[in-house]
């Protein structure tokens, strides 16, 4: 069994950064350590929606000489054998964006939590953009009723990478990463993510940034702070 490999948060939305090689997928390729590997893409907080899957296809073979894989769950007549097989033979885990509290529904309706979990720790790559980085991370933040903050409560997301994250939210001034710490304990941290940047959380809690700066927050006193950024 081989050791746990980095798990990459990438932010996804629209990058300035030109049409050069892409830093972030640079690292990903790099890390998965494959000559033309075979990228397992799951669709799941999309509701395995196929125009996000050709963009993302797209985006992953021009970063790389790779195949990608659809590999089904969300239906509801989804041969989760057929999944667990493709997701098994894969050389890396791609997790798309969409809606995390979605996404997590339906792995945990199809069973399929601690099976992801139970790759990662055997060695498989796992690499997402958007939802699909915070599906990756510890938990995230939903509101029972959206137009009450007094109903905001945390829910366990896969876990494969121990941190809280958002996802491309400078613009809103990462109101839900905010929120999320406020119902944490004190010295709690959170990243932002910015678009075109990525975070890096190898299995012994490393965190490194690439392809530019992750905002880092924590709770103190009551409230949420700014610290420094984690440059790349």
């Amino acid at each position: 069994m081989s050791d746990p490999k980095p798990v990459f948060l990438m932010a996804g939305g629209r990058s300035s950064r030109g049409k050069g090689l892409d830093p972030v997928m640079q690292s990903v390729f790099q890390e998965i350590g494959v000559v033309a590997p075979n990228i397992a893409y799951v669709g799941v907080a999309s509701e395995d929606n196929w125009g996000f899957y050709l963009m993302i296809a797209r985006m992953l073979k021009k970063s790389g000489d790779c195949k990608v894989s659809r590999v089904l769950i969300a239906p509801k007549k989804a041969d989760l054998n057929k999944a667990r097989s493709a997701l098994q033979s894969s050389d890396a885990i791609f997790i798309s964006g969409g809606d995390v509290e979605a996404g997590m529904k339906v792995l945990g309706e199809k069973g399929l939590v601690g099976f992801f979990s139970d790759l990662y720790q055997g060695g498989k790559l796992f690499f997402g953009a958007s939802a699909g980085s915070i599906m990756l991370a510890r938990e995230w933040v939903r509101w029972r009723d959206p137009d009450d903050d007094s109903t905001a409560e945390i829910f366990p997301c896969l876990g494969l990478a121990p941190v809280i994250c958002d996802t491309h939210a400078e613009g809103d001034d990462w109101e839900e990463l905010k929120a999320a710490l406020e119902l944490k304990e004190d010295n709690s941290r959170g990243y932002g993510i910015p678009t075109g940047s990525c975070l890096k959380v190898s299995a012994d809690r490393k965190l490194e940034a690439v392809g530019g700066p992750v905002y880092q927050f924590t709770r103190r006193g009551g409230q949420v702070v700014k610290l420094a950024d984690i440059g790349p």
